[in-house]
């Protein structure tokens, strides 16, 4: 109790009423007025402290923050050892990698994953049960796009398309934040800006490509999470970006600030400063780099050994103190926008944790809001012959075999579950007494291969180790596994031949790729009759799993990724040059499985397809409307999305190009006008001789369908 009386008095620490003095405690004041009164009653060695990732401010009576990581919930604690040691561990809520929410394709549920998130950093921020060790700024979500799936830290990313991934970055932003008008919930802190999707060489290689794909591709997610979502921070790259450093980048500023409006934080990634002396060879010094990063925008440096360079630098005359104030005060708004300056009683979200003392992870609706997204994100890749759904009136024994069978794997950005349920413990959740259960995790002795041919149905559950098995930073102990640091060398599946061994014994196999990535399962797509794939690490896997195989769910979770069939296919890793065939925009072979891709235990049909305008100019929206009829045996979800093309345009675009999309319920035998809104921002094009997004006169074709390779109608609208 005693702690939390000292929290409490630091919140209500009383303005003073003098002219000037703690003017920044005064919320009625405008926020420039605060943070300019902030910097004045600071001293200098205070401002260099507040370039940590956890600044000490106790002249001042102001409890700050530490920054946290939760890409897919709050990583407290885990593999990484988030944690803070001695400091009331605690478990946090796992959901699916960042790769398998978006495979939801479900925006609202996504905003709802991040806003359950973000209360559980709230909570350990401000409870005195776990000695207020949480943080409230959140490294989340990651807006680099997954254009090659060698990328190590594909499972961290929402995919390879730009528009889909821009909303789900807004989404994910959004719920972090929270809707209220003054204050945030937690601040959502993107990374890594820009095009940081390679892990080998990435502290000193250079992503080279023109302004177009700057603003089109691979900034465009941030753009649209700072513009629309509500971010105001973001984390700096390892790499350079066309020779330059990101994290002394101008874009930084002349864009991202200038343009974007970026006014909070920019921080180094973790031994950013460093490398642009050790790797980069970009300095000859730590000071001259700190002086530059400082006057680059940089305002947050991911180590502890900058405070020593920037007291140099200041003497030295590299910077002044007015440039350390001018970068500061976009950490200082955040800090107001969290309501770290204000009193208990004026921020909303301040009573979490102290008043509301349910741990939040043993809440029944958090664990059913996890077992909705995971079965949501689900995607069956084969069904022949309907071996799915279960059927207990005729499945009486089922093998389940596999390493990935009964394990729930935590990755390397997130916390310690309260419960881990895997798809072993989920079939025999869902199945009961009803149909028999036997289990091998590999085929020693002849284990799996005699259990699936004793069984009716097999289920091999194959897949990657997120950590690599933790045997050291920077190594791959399989070829094609990955996270960060450790990019992919190879995508063929090393356990398919677990796979072909259990299809030997019994031709009734399913396959659930339980996978961080795509990988060219080429045999498996040709031999086993159902696949489903499911990315790793949510607490409610096996549940979720089981809520798709034994039909409770019908699935629709839809690729975020084409996969391709052979490594032979990519262009090398470190081309950025997109267009040389890389993603679906710009794929020249004919994928495994499309973008978009998934299939359903129900069929839809689509008819009515209109538009609400056939001509549009920048700032219009156009409306394209259609009936989606389940003709099918059951209910079911549909991902209806719409693609743009352009017929006879004399500036180069993709083939096809994602541009909108919904996801719908349908009940047996129903119809559902679905409405999809098509900005005309969205269709335009960046003209590098204006600087800005221009809609081309003529004409775009607006193709909808079930995937990228599925499309069922089409309309043609003018621009001019």
């Amino acid at each position: 109790m005693k702690k939390t009386i000292i929290y409490l008095s630091l919140l209500l620490l009383p303005w003073t009423g003098q002219a000037g003095a703690q003017d920044y405690r005064d919320s009625n004041l405008p926020i420039e007025e605060r943070v300019t009164s902030l910097l004045d009653a600071m001293t200098v060695e205070e401002k260099i402290n507040c370039f940590s990732t956890h600044p000490n401010l106790p002249r001042l009576g102001i409890r700050t923050t530490r920054i946290t990581e939760g890409l897919h919930g709050y990583a407290h604690s885990g593999p990484a050892n988030w944690g803070i040691k001695g400091a009331g561990e605690a478990p946090t809520t796992v959901f699916p990698q960042a790769i398998g929410l978006a495979q939801t394709w479900d925006t609202d549920l996504i905003r709802q994953v991040a806003a359950t998130q973000a209360y559980e950093h709230r909570y350990l921020f401000q409870s005195p049960k776990y000695k207020y060790s949480g943080g409230i700024i959140t490294l989340a979500p990651n807006a680099d796009l997954g254009r090659d799936p060698r990328w190590g830290r594909t499972e961290e990313c929402f995919g390879e398309d730009p528009f889909l991934v821009s909303r789900m970055v807004v989404a994910y932003a959004q719920g972090l934040q929270g809707d209220h008008p003054k204050y945030w919930r937690t601040a959502s802190l993107m990374k890594h800006f820009l095009a940081n999707s390679n892990e080998n060489n990435r502290y000193f290689n250079s992503s080279n490509f023109d302004e177009r794909l700057f603003r089109e591709y691979y900034g465009y997610t941030f753009y649209k999470g700072i513009t629309e979502g509500g971010s105001r921070a973001f984390m700096a790259a390892y790499n350079a970006y066309n020779g330059i450093p990101c994290t002394v980048h101008p874009v930084l500023k002349d864009v991202a600030v200038k343009e974007w409006g970026q006014d909070g934080i920019i921080c180094t990634d973790g031994g950013g400063l460093g490398h642009l002396v050790t790797d980069h060879h970009y300095f000859p010094d730590l000071e001259t780099a700190v002086a530059a990063c400082i006057k680059s925008g940089i305002n947050m440096v991911l180590d502890d050994i900058h405070a020593p360079y920037i007291r140099k630098a200041l003497a030295d005359g590299l910077i002044t103190e007015t440039d350390i104030d001018s970068v500061l005060r976009g950490l200082f708004r955040v800090w107001i926008r969290l309501g770290l300056l204000d009193s208990y009683e004026e921020n909303p979200y301040a009573s979490i944790g102290v008043k509301d003392t349910l741990d939040p992870w043993l809440k029944p609706e958090v664990h059913d809001l996890v077992r909705k997204v995971t079965a949501e994100s689900v995607v069956l890749l084969k069904n022949e012959g309907n071996l799915l759904p279960i059927r207990p009136e005729k499945v009486k024994k089922i093998a389940v075999i596999g390493p990935r069978a009964d394990a729930v794997i935590s990755d390397w950005y997130t916390g310690t579950p309260p419960y881990r349920v895997s798809a072993l413990q989920g079939l025999k959740n869902a199945l009961g007494d009803k149909v028999e259960i036997t289990y091998a995790a590999s085929n020693k002795a002849d284990s799996a291969y005699i259990l699936a041919k004793e069984a009716d149905l097999a289920i091999v559950c194959v897949g990657n180790h997120p950590t690599n098995f933790g045997i050291g930073w920077g190594v791959n102990f399989v070829a094609s596994d990955g996270r960060e640091e450790v990019d992919r060398q190879a995508l063929t599946l090393e356990q398919e031949d677990l796979v072909k061994v259990v299809h030997a014994a019994n031709p009734n196999t399913v396959m659930v790729l339980v996978s961080s990535f795509p990988y060219t399962i080429n045999w498996s797509k040709e031999n086993i009759p159902a696949i489903v794939h499911i990315a790793q690490s949510s607490q409610e896997l096996g549940n979720g799993l089981a809520d798709v195989l034994t039909g409770k769910v019908s699935p629709a979770g839809r690729l975020v990724q084409a996969w391709p069939e052979s490594i032979a296919d990519l262009p090398p890793i470190l081309e950025y040059d997109i267009r040389k065939g890389k993603t679906y925009l710009y794929m020249k072979s004919k994928p495994l499985f499309p973008f978009g891709y998934g299939l359903s235990y129900t069929s839809f049909r689509y008819k009515n397809l209109s538009v609400d305008k056939c001509s549009v100019v920048m700032g219009d929206t156009v409306r394209v409307s259609l009936d989606v009829v389940n003709i099918g045996a059951c209910d079911g979800d549909e991902v209806v999305q719409v693609y743009a093309s352009y017929p006879g345009s004399k500036v180069e675009h993709p083939a096809l190009a994602l541009k909108g999309f919904k996801r719908v319920s349908v009940k047996k035998g129903e119809t559902v006008r679905v409405e999809i809104p098509v900005p005309a921002e969205v269709l335009a094009y960046w003209d590098e001789a204006s600087h800005a997004f221009t809609l081309e006169k003529g004409k775009v074709r607006l193709s909808i369908g079930a995937s990228s390779a599925d499309l069922r109608g089409n309309v043609t609208v003018k621009t001019r």
